[in-house]
């Protein structure tokens, strides 16, 4: 008789095995590859662009500038949150220290925050101040550069992130997106200056401001969202239909949770009264192939039987 006997699947909530384990180290190196390759190559551009700007004046120049460099500390707290993030669990972390990539991730949405700040602010002196733009043709190969630099890294970045599942590298390909239309941005500002419109540059700045206002807005809304335990409704959909089709199986509850790049379900099925231990345990073994084979996302299967006492 199963009675009130819960079991899990895994050993502990945390635990990767199998060719999961794989996967996992697979997944691991392809996010350091790409945090490394963007540190180094929007260092650079960043380290030119900054040097252009002070030579021509240009404060949307200075702040595109100021974000492409700003990816380097935000690439070291997210190498930092998947260093934490493969912690095996312990006796206080049960679950481990998966969320650290997600903690990371606001990491990087306060690092955009910032540089809206900054970029405001910058707009409004400029503004106000009899500031000119000098040397626009050299601004605007700069601005070209960092479009091209930063376009190529947030699509190296977007790839790997829909490749191992990680929302934090994704707000740091949206952080490397927001940089390439700030390039845009500062390109528009001189391109205005050229034609003897100096108020185009800060107007520009303003522009570039509240986009990565709106931009910081939504990385954080989708982290607090995985925080916060949401789950996408139809994976839950999709598991419980799958936990039905076996067998056995006459009711089926589902609830989920995000534990950084894991998404972990717990499937409460309800069985026959007269269903016995080991016949529950097989019948589980089924539930979870079947959940993966629906839910592409899931890393954690939980299984929990109940004896079904309404029949």
């Amino acid at each position: 008789m199963i009675g009130r006997m819960n079991t899990a699947l895994r050993p502990d909530a945390g635990a990767i095995l199998g060719p999961h384990a794989e996967r996992e180290r697979e997944h691991r190196a392809a996010a350091n590859r790409a945090v490394t390759v963007s540190a180094i190559g929007l260092a650079v551009t960043g380290a030119i662009e900054l040097a252009i700007a002070l030579v021509t004046g240009s404060v949307a120049l200075l702040g595109d500038a100021l974000h492409n460099l700003s990816d380097v500390p935000t690439s070291l707290v997210i190498f930092l949150g998947f260093w934490i993030s493969k912690k095996q669990p312990s006796d206080s972390y049960p679950y481990g220290y998966e969320r650290a990539e997600d903690i990371a991730g606001l990491g990087v949405a306060a690092v955009i925050f910032a540089s809206a700040v900054f970029a405001g602010y910058q707009s409004y002196e400029k503004l106000i101040s009899d500031r000119g733009t000098t040397d626009i043709g050299v601004g605007m190969v700069a601005a070209i550069i960092g479009m091209a630099g930063n376009l190529a890294v947030s699509r190296y970045k977007a790839r790997v992130a829909r490749q191992i599942n990680s929302i934090t590298m994704h707000a740091e390909a949206n952080h490397s997106w927001l940089d390439t239309v700030s390039s845009f941005g500062a390109l528009v500002g001189l391109i205005g200056v050229a034609f003897g419109y100096r108020w185009a540059d800060p107007i520009a700045g303003f522009a570039v401001t509240l986009f990565i206002l709106h931009v910081g807005w939504e990385v954080t809304s989708e982290i607090v969202h995985h925080l916060m335990d949401g789950v996408d409704p139809e994976q839950l959909r999709l598991a419980r239909g799958a936990a039905m089709s076996v067998p056995g199986v006459q009711a089926a509850v589902v609830a989920g949770r995000w534990m950084g790049r894991s998404l972990t379900l717990e499937i409460e099925g309800h069985m026959d009264a007269a269903t016995r231990l080991e016949h529950a345990e097989r019948t589980g073994k089924d539930v979870e192939a079947a959940v993966r084979a629906a839910v592409d996302e899931v890393r954690h299967v939980r299984w929990i039987p109940r004896q079904d006492t309404t029949r």
